[in-house]
């Protein structure tokens, strides 16, 4: 299989106030549990995370984590995190805010608008409008905590929401400064296709097809799951699949489906409310992201500065170096020797917490 129609398949592929509820208790399918609480990364002993909800701005009550070190003391700096495009709280950026809770940091780690437990009527819907709101919302949430500083709140993104964290913060000067970890632009990946290999008329067949996705929604009351990135087949024709990753690996899987797959369905990082893990987003969810470029205004973020990490061998690296490349005196990059896209989603001996750390230090001070 060509590795672009690989990654077409992929891709569909201390405490907080009392007011804040509970979140429900974790279920886990049999057999997938990390057997850590429904997370996949053990809580650091010198931190204290509690479950929280806040809105955003169109209402949507947003379900998160809020890692706070044990010794905290006085007014901290803070950090929102999210990501993967797909993952929930319990993944990847719960094990981003745990580790930067263990370094002083107070991080909340948060679910997008109707992923894991957010809210949002319908299910598994990706939207870089609400999804880039989030980002705001979570700072309002984190600037309201009495033992944070709210002149000292930056953003961690990882893959997918990484672009929304750049998006987010050219319009938001709250955020003080930004990083990414492993970056996706998604609207360019929905609208162009892996490394823009969309022609012109294939990505008119793509809303062809989502447009007609609309009227079979429409007709019978439901919402279809399929490709968020759709690939297409030999004839030319687009061949969306009802799932992100497959439910086995196939012995002659190509390695990029091998790589997601053996974070998302493995004990690794299997969780039963992650899109990627389980199912597929709904299946007209890339027509916002045809409609909705993100970064385009990322001149706006200067003054203030951001980080973008990739790995030397991640299939994603050319996002970072694109956009880094938009504005080269604000966004600096960091590439990881040897590192691929899914090491840095949870391998601590890879991913440079040390230097992320201090750019927040130097760049929230």
């Amino acid at each position: 299989m060509e590795r672009r129609k690989a990654l077409g398949l992929i891709a569909a592929t201390g405490a907080a106030a009392a007011s804040f509820t509970a979140t429900p208790a974790f279920g886990a399918e049999a057999g997938r549990s990390t057997g850590q609480g429904g997370y996949t990364f053990a809580l650091d002993k010198s931190v204290r995370r509690t479950s929280v909800r806040f809105r955003n701005r169109y209402g949507i009550e947003l379900a998160a984590d809020l890692y706070v070190p044990r010794n905290v003391r006085g007014k901290l700096p803070a950090l929102a995190v999210s990501g993967p495009f797909g993952a929930v709280k319990e993944q990847v950026s719960g094990l981003y805010a745990n580790e930067f809770a263990r370094r002083g940091y107070i991080a909340l780690a948060f679910d997008p608008s109707f992923t894991g437990e957010s809210g949002g009527r319908v299910r598994d819907v990706g939207s870089p409008d609400i999804n880039t709101e989030d980002w705001s919302a979570a700072v309002d949430f984190l600037g309201l905590q009495k033992m944070v500083d709210r002149e000292r709140i930056g953003a961690q993104g990882i893959c997918g929401l990484s672009g929304m964290a750049l998006t987010a913060a050219a319009a938001d000067s709250r955020i003080k400064a930004v990083a990414t970890a492993a970056m996706y632009d998604m609207s360019r990946a929905m609208s162009r296709g892996y490394q823009d290999y969309y022609t012109r008329e294939q990505r008119q067949k793509v809303v062809d097809h989502l447009s007609r996705q609309r009227w079979i929604d429409a007709e019978n009351g439901t919402y279809a799951r399929l490709s968020a990135e759709v690939p297409f087949d030999e004839n030319g024709n687009v061949a969306p699949s009802d799932r992100g990753l497959p439910e086995t690996l196939p012995a002659d899987a190509d390695p990029i489906t091998t790589m997601f797959f053996n974070y998302y369905r493995t004990r690794r990082g299997y969780h039963p409310r992650s899109v990627n893990s389980t199912t597929a987003w709904t299946g007209t969810t890339p027509m916002s992201f045809f409609a909705f470029q993100q970064m385009t205004n990322i001149d706006l973020l200067a003054p203030r500065k951001a980080l973008l990490v990739t790995g030397s061998e991640a299939h994603s690296r050319y996002y970072s170096e694109d956009v880094q490349k938009m504005a080269p005196g604000t966004i600096d990059l960091l590439v990881v020797p040897g590192a691929d896209h899914v090491d840095l989603y949870d391998r601590k001996d890879i991913i440079p917490f040390g230097k992320l750390d201090e750019f927040f230090t130097k760049n929230l001070a």
